[in-house]
């Protein structure tokens, strides 16, 4: 990433870091960029990443009945190795062993957060399972402001994962799936890691060279997963072609469009519109997958995301704060 991606991990502490994205903070603004629709214009481009990865996670779970869970993940990060590898054409001479060690811990993390993901998906839907990772980040905004209101933020993220799971209405988990749900609790803390890495490779590699080599690590880790599990359903020209769709939509289409937004737009305002995931989730998920939330649900993801939004205003606060 280049200078201004350096702070991309002080942003995701917040919880805002777009899942299987890393994309560049900048605290300078590009004055080469026109500003054509002044601050619609870079919100529009985060609403557009927020969607395209969610709907991508949507497209995920149609295609994972012909290549199963793991096989889509694979799918995905190799062609998404593929495309970022050959637009960005990193170098690969001149690294450090400290530095390959970063950019292999970020593509694991990488790995392991989409699989447990993706095995998510496959058994609960797409608006709580995404909410439920979400709590990965948020949890890690907690724990690195040390702040005591944001105590108050972690406890209504609380109440919302009882409210979803089934245990304020005498329920207990047997509403969501028990493994579906601790697959997507394990991704978020898989999220959590990423974020740590993402800026820690941000640091060590220029431009997005350590974004397009942890992709490259990601695929090579899954590909014998995948090959396992789904054998020649991998090379099926139709499979593949939605394999790239849910590889554009997921990966590479928002990371171009945050990167975009973000050379004109505060990343306190990019943290909050992040935080439209959860619900953006649950939308995507009714239109393709006809996956209908209960009212219980929808209050639970709304309570998650004041949650995220509470953290992010208070760190924002901290940093502003003599």
């Amino acid at each position: 990433m280049d200078e201004a991606g350096k702070q991309s991990a002080g942003r995701a502490v917040a919880g805002v870091v777009a899942p299987e994205t890393a994309v560049p903070d900048t605290t300078v603004p590009d004055t080469t960029t026109p500003r054509r629709t002044g601050a619609l214009g870079p919100v529009g481009l985060v609403v557009g990443g927020v969607v395209s990865v969610q709907f991508g996670a949507a497209v995920a779970v149609m295609l994972m009945d012909r290549a199963g869970s793991i096989g889509v993940v694979t799918l995905r990060l190799v062609l998404a190795a593929v495309v970022m590898l050959a637009v960005c054409r990193p170098r690969v001479r001149g690294y450090s062993r400290a530095d390959w060690g970063t950019v292999i811990a970020f593509g694991s993390a990488m790995a392991a957060m989409n699989l447990l993901f993706y095995q998510a998906l496959d058994r609960i839907p797409l608006g709580p399972a995404v909410t439920l990772e979400f709590l990965g980040p948020l949890a890690l905004s907690v724990i690195v402001s040390r702040r005591l209101v944001n105590l108050l933020w972690a406890g209504l993220a609380l109440l919302g994962v009882f409210l979803l799971s089934g245990m304020l209405s005498g329920d207990g988990f047997d509403r969501l799936d028990p493994v579906g749900a601790l697959f997507a609790l394990a991704a978020g803390a898989m999220w959590a890691a990423y974020i740590v890495f993402s800026g820690r490779t941000g640091r060590r590699f220029p431009q997005a060279d350590g974004l397009a080599l942890a992709f490259a690590v990601g695929a090579l880790l899954s590909l014998p997963l995948g090959i396992a599990q789904s054998g020649t359903a991998l090379i099926d020209p139709q499979i593949l072609l939605l394999g790239l769709a849910v590889a554009l939509l997921s990966s590479v289409l928002p990371y171009t469009l945050e990167l975009l937004a973000l050379r004109r737009l505060p990343s306190a305002t990019f943290a909050v519109l992040m935080s439209l995931e959860p619900a953006v989730a649950a939308f995507a998920g009714f239109l393709l997958l006809h996956q209908a939330l209960s009212l219980a649900d929808a209050v639970a993801i709304a309570l998650v995301m004041a949650a995220s939004v509470g953290a992010v205003r208070t760190q924002v606060a901290a940093t502003k704060s003599p």
